[in-house]
């Protein structure tokens, strides 16, 4: 079962942006479906560690392009990457600690962050975006 389902809607405009926008969906899915299976605690900082890299990677290319079109929220935006980026280096580190951390705490706080970052931040990116292209 997906926890976060591709909507058009999440598309910038951007082919490099929204290939890594479904790459990431897809990582997400993937690590729902792993902590559901009760892999390995081992398994799972592994894969935290796959999905924090990409994310981050990601983050840098859709900040550069933000840059170089000298958008006016790229601050807001960059903010918004940074705490999402915080929040997994937490699971992460509750992971290390073999602290408890449910999947449903974990589907709760991706499937939040990416529809209201879609919603929102990427929602007034795009709109930068259409009108930068009229």
């Amino acid at each position: 079962m997906s926890l976060i389902e591709w909507r058009d809607d999440f598309e910038l405009g951007i082919a490099d942006v929204d290939h890594e926008h479904r790459q990431l969906i897809d990582l997400i899915n993937e690590l729902h479906t792993a902590l559901a299976e009760n892999n390995s605690s081992e398994q799972l900082q592994d894969f935290l560690g796959e999905v924090y890299a990409r994310m981050a990677a990601h983050f840098a290319l859709e900040e550069r392009v933000m840059r170089e079109l000298d958008y006016d929220e790229y601050v807001q935006h960059k903010d918004d990457h940074e705490q999402l980026l915080d929040g997994l280096r937490d699971i992460m580190d509750k992971y290390e600690d073999e602290q408890e951390y449910s999947d449903a705490e974990m589907a709760s706080h991706l499937n939040s962050w990416f529809g209201n970052h879609f919603k929102s931040m990427d929602a007034r990116f795009h709109q930068f975006l259409e009108k930068q292209g009229e």
